[in-house]
This record gives C-alpha cells, structure tokens and sequence, in this order.
C-alpha cells in the first residue's frame, strides 16, 4: 500500500510540475491563482529561509523551488480545489529572527505549517513556538539535533549528520588517510557535525590532530590553517554549511597545503565553487544524488522524479538546483502530499499526523518514510561522495 500511495502522491505532484512549467506563470505571486479554484479560501503555508546573512546561498534557492512548485500546484487546481499560499519569511541567518518570523506565521497569519527553517540553529530557535501552537514544522537543515531529540511537531528532509558524518569519516578512511584535522564553525550545523565527528572518528581508525573552529561571519582563517599544517594531517575535514568555507579552501591554496580537503552536503553549491576558485579543486563531500542525477540510476522512480524538477527549475531559473533547491522541493512535497490525504477541512493537528504518516514517498533527495519514533527516515544509501573537477562535480571514484 505504501508504495501505491507514495508513487501516487509523488506523481500527482510531479503532474502539477510538469503543468507549471507547460503552462507558464498562471499563480498570483503569493498564492491565488489566475483561474479555476479562486473562489476557495488558499491553504497557507509558512517559509522561513534565509535570504540574507551567511546562508543566503541555502536560502535563496530554496525559495525559488518552493515558489516553482506553488506555481505548478496552482496552475493544476490546487489542493482539492484550493489553492496554496507560501508566506515567506527571511531570517537573516539569525536564530532570534527565525523564532519572530515563526511567531508571526502562527500568530498573524494562521498558516497550517511551516517550513524551514534553512539552519540548524534558526530550526531549534523556532521549536518552543510550533510545540506552543501544535503547528508542524518541516526542517530543511542538516544537524541531527533536529530530529534526534525527537518532537511531534518537527520533521526534517536533509540527510543529518548522524547518518553523513560516518559516511565520510569511512570514505577518508577508505583512501588510506588517517590524521585528520577538523575545522568547523560554531554555528549550529557545524557544533552539531563536530560532536558527531569526535565520537566516530576513533571507530573510523581516524585521530584528530588538530581541532580548530571559527564563527559564521569571520573573514579571515589564516590563525586556524596555520595550526592546520603545524600538524601535517594526512587530511583536512571542514564541517560548515555557510560562505566561510571558501575562505578555508583559498586559504589551504595560498599557505602551500596540499592536503585533500573533505566536508559535507553545507558546502555542495556552486557559491562554494565560485568563491574558493582553484582552492575548490579536489575537495570532496558527501550530498545525496540530485547534482549527477544518473547515480539514482536512469530506470528507478527516483531518477524521473528528480530529473523532471531539474529539468522545470533550469527552464525557470538558467540554472540547475543545487541540494538545498532538493530539500526545500522535498518539504513543500511532503507538507502538499499530506495535505492531500487529510480527510475534512484541514488543521494544523491533522496535517501533522497525516506528515507522520508519510510512506515511501519519493523526493529528490530520498525516499521519505516517517514514524512516531524516526521524523527523518532517510539512511546512508540515498548518499554519493563527490568531488570539484574543473569547477563542476563529478562522482568520486578514486
């Protein structure tokens, strides 16, 4: 039965992307449509993203896939008829503005869910508030700390570090390195994956020689790469999700190091790419498969699904969706797939169960399975490692 629904829910919605980009911009900005279903009050969904601060590279695609898919649901009748209004909210990468925005969502506007937020730290800052008001939040964020300490109301679409930190502690460990120096930030993705990295390194065969951490918004990682190559790891581990990150890869090019530089799914977006320049070359890191689609596989349901966003978000935008693109898609699915499956007029208390109840439901980045006790459901196998070859990403192979 699952399987029935979950290829059922994704193809509907699949269906309405497909409509959305055959039938151009019929959607009012902000919910409405031009057509058809305006006569029923919108379904209102919450977006808190980051727009601004240190994770505007997350945030901004986010959104534009989240406004992609409103559209396409729209411009197919909506939801039984009504059409989905997105409310967004940016949160400047600030855990006390995410909460507000969050306040404001629930107490304001009434929103039925919300998702977001793009961060770890502005994801927790929310949690007292949707507990407060019983509305249910989707995550789009990494740290396990979202979904281990287990909330009714919480769920979550990224791989956590619980499940990609072993992934890529094994891979360094695969290539024969094992001296590691660690270099994350004090944010709350990058605290999250440095306590996941101390307790799996030892059972990985790896030692941490050197342990050094900056704060979002530093400008300058010389003081911490000088330490760095004191040490003469055999590899260089960087757990961040923010613009920092290309300052650390520049600056291993600029003090001679030339030690392989590893890291996770915070850094798979081509800001990374493009602010690192040659310093980005070889680094490796683990995200699940929407950048080389075909490791899905080119039969499984999962490659059409994600090939088909790809293919509408490049004709909208000129550009592919990176992972963060992946997560915001998964959430607005998964938040529209369950709306679908309320029976009645829908509450925020029925929608939450109906989100639990999600099964097997495929997305771009995995295949979705909730319960009363897992609110991710994604394991290791929806994970690839990459790596920057001629400032574009390929499998990693070696």
């Amino acid at each position: 039965m699952s399987r029935v629904r979950a290829r059922f829910g994704a193809a509907l919605v699949v269906a309405a992307v497909l409509a959305g980009a055959l039938g151009g911009c019929g959607a009012k900005q902000g919910g409405g449509t031009e057509g058809g279903q305006a006569d029923k009050e919108p379904y209102r969904i919450g977006a808190v993203v980051s727009l601004t601060g240190t994770y505007a590279g997350l945030g901004v695609p986010e959104k534009k896939a989240i406004e992609l898919q409103r559209d396409a649901v729209n411009a197919s009748g909506g939801i039984n008829g009504h059409p989905v209004e997105v409310i967004f909210e940016d949160d400047a990468t600030d855990p006390a503005k995410a909460a507000a925005a969050a306040t404001k969502l629930i107490d304001q506007d009434g929103v039925l869910a919300i998702i977001g937020a793009t961060g770890t730290a502005q994801t927790m800052a929310m949690r007292s508030e949707v507990q407060r008001a019983g509305v249910p939040q989707v995550s789009m964020a990494g740290g396990s700390v979202i979904t281990d300490q287990l909330d009714p109301m919480v769920f979550q679409t990224p791989w956590p570090n619980r499940i990609v930190v072993p992934f890529v502690l094994k891979a360094i460990a695969g290539k024969g390195l094992a001296k590691v120096a660690l270099i994350s930030d004090s944010g709350g993705y990058g605290k999250d994956g440095h306590a996941i990295i101390a307790k799996e390194a030892p059972a990985a065969g790896i030692t941490i020689v050197a342990d050094e951490t900056f704060n979002p918004g530093d400008t300058d990682m010389s003081s911490q790469l000088t330490k760095i190559r004191a040490a003469k790891p055999d590899a260089v581990l960087m757990w961040n999700a923010g613009k920092e990150a290309a300052l650390i890869a520049k600056g291993m090019k600029q003090l001679g190091m030339t030690q392989p530089l590893f890291g996770g799914p915070g850094n798979g977006r081509k800001e990374f790419i493009q602010g690192a320049g040659d310093g980005a070359e070889g680094f490796r890191f683990a995200a699940g498969k929407i950048l080389v689609p075909s490791a899905y596989g080119t039969d499984t349901e999962a490659y059409r699904v994600a090939t088909e966003f790809i293919d509408s978000y490049t004709q909208k935008y000129g550009e592919p969706p990176d992972i963060f693109a992946g997560h915001a898609y998964d959430a607005f699915l998964i938040v529209v797939d369950a709306l679908k499956r309320v029976e009645g007029e829908p509450t925020p208390a029925k929608l939450r169960d109906a989100i639990e109840q999600t099964k097997g439901l495929v997305g771009v980045g995995g295949t979705f399975s909730y319960s009363p006790t897992d609110h991710n459901g994604l394991t290791e196998s929806e994970l690839v490692l990459y790596r920057v070859e001629n400032g574009a990403w390929v499998l990693d192979t070696q």
